[in-house]
């Protein structure tokens, strides 16, 4: 069972999910408690590749009381992420060649309590793509409703 700590809805609005993979995120000090408390905010973040390197830019994850002020990191610094060789060569001639964007989806804890990133293979939507999924979605949620109170 997994425990979602925070979600990029905004990605989902924003993009077509192409594929999705799972990253490891290199954390340091007191930052799994803060993830743990919920102190975290990847709606505006991005991932890069830097130096044949993913790492994850612009991510907030927030400071506790309780850690000293000289072993903090700083909120929206650079966080390495962790992924297989292949992944990571796939990934880079994808965003490359394609045009492709890498877009954080959600942070969790996986079943054996590890901070994991869920990441996607994105393509940008444009307006109108935007204006057909909102059509479909509140299409869907009125055959729904009227679904339900038809069998009532």
């Amino acid at each position: 069972m997994i425990k979602i700590i925070s979600k990029n809805r905004k990605a989902r609005h924003e993009y077509e999910i192409i594929e999705k993979f799972e990253a490891g995120i290199v954390l340091q000090g007191g930052e799994v408690k803060a993830l743990r408390e919920g102190r975290v905010n990847i709606s505006d973040s991005y991932c890069r590749f830097i130096k044949g390197e993913l790492w994850l830019l612009n991510a907030h994850i927030g400071k506790l009381d309780t850690t000293n002020t000289h072993y903090a990191r700083e909120e929206r610094a650079p966080r390495k992420l962790l992924l297989h060789r292949k992944e990571l060569e796939k990934l880079f001639g994808k965003v490359s060649r394609d045009g492709l964007t890498i877009v954080p989806l959600m942070i969790y804890f996986n079943e054996k309590n590890i901070a994991k990133l869920s990441i996607a293979l994105a393509k940008g939507k444009k307006l109108h793509d935007k204006r057909e999924t909102l059509k479909r979605r509140t299409l869907d949620k009125e055959a729904a409703r009227a679904m339900k109170n038809r069998s009532i």
